[in-house]
């Protein structure tokens, strides 16, 4: 089983901005005072450009999607939240917080996918626990270290553990649970979402290890890590804020990896963290400033991985 691909799906934004039904939990998203919606949408628009152009000139396989504008749907620019993709042809579909998410899910991106070769054989849909208010937000609650079949989900409003459990057994990942926090005036409070403070690429995990404050479930989480060979780049919860953790490995041209990150997750590191990551990886990072103020996500979550199998 692959890690990392070399293709993936963007969702460019036609009516980005500040997500109200998003903030109650998403600690890291902010109004940008006296800024007009269109500016921050026209903005966060050249940020997605920027993005996708660096991905492509390094030889990553991106397939854009542009969002619809008869929908509300100001955080279509993260659909790793709704959709996941398989070696094995399985797709999933996942339930989602906030209601006007729920809209993102399109059946024509499908379509879009299986127009460029690649083969879908089985969709797993969840989004009927949204009917129950459970929520499993795709590889924003989930982060897959599918070579070693391991989940790592960190509990959340947004993150329901029967649900990850199920997930686990549908795709036959072994759980790994626990609760990572912030702190949000001065009270410790569940992260939205497992990919801002953690993500696994094919030799290291960048991990925020004092979010997980129970040291029972932090001990596990090194464990699970280390048993499997992963070299553990600890990062702090103020490199958390600034999107330290919401990273990518992907595949270039002629298989050399990178991690994508935002710029200023990049320079919220230390050099000895950089020199860490760059024995592992190249690292490439693009400004997303808009886009991380107002939609409280970052560079990960704008990347939907496709693993799925080309088509014979």
């Amino acid at each position: 089983m692959q890690q990392i691909t070399n293709t993936i799906l963007m969702i460019r934004p036609v009516n980005f901005r500040m997500n109200e039904q998003t903030a109650v939990n998403n600690y890291y998203q902010q109004v940008l005072d006296n800024t007009l919606p269109e500016t921050v949408n026209l903005k966060a628009q050249q940020e997605f450009d920027a993005y996708v152009e660096k991905l492509q000139s390094v030889g990553v396989e991106v397939i854009v999607v542009n969002d619809t504008p008869e929908t509300d749907t100001p955080d279509a620019i993260f659909p790793n939240n709704w959709i996941s993709f398989h070696e094995n042809g399985d797709v999933g579909l996942y339930p989602m917080f906030a209601e006007n998410r729920r809209l993102e899910r399109r059946e024509d991106v499908l379509d879009i996918i299986e127009s460029k070769g690649f083969e879908i054989n089985n969709v797993v849909d969840y989004t009927s626990a949204e009917e129950d208010d459970v929520f499993l937000e795709g590889t924003g609650s989930l982060i897959l270290d599918r070579g070693n079949r391991k989940a790592y989900c960190g509990l959340s409003a947004r993150a329901d553990e029967d649900l990850f459990i199920e997930f686990c057994e549908d795709f036959e990942f072994t759980p790994v649970v626990f609760t990572a926090f912030q702190t949000v005036n001065n009270q410790r409070k569940a992260i939205y979402h497992t990919n801002v403070m953690m993500s696994i690429g094919e030799t290291f995990a960048v991990v925020c290890l004092s979010s997980i404050d129970d040291k029972k479930e932090r001990k596990a989480l090194v464990k699970h890590l280390k048993d499997d060979g992963k070299e553990i780049i600890d990062i702090t919860e103020d490199q958390v804020i600034n999107f330290a953790g919401n990273m990518l490995q992907v595949k270039g041209a002629n298989d050399t990896s990178y991690l994508v990150m935002s710029q200023s997750a990049y320079n919220s590191l230390t050099a000895s963290q950089i020199s860490a990551i760059e024995k592992h990886t190249k690292i490439l990072s693009s400004s997303l400033d808009t886009i991380e103020a107002c939609g409280g996500g970052s560079a990960r979550c704008m990347m939907a991985e496709v693993f799925l199998p080309k088509t014979k």
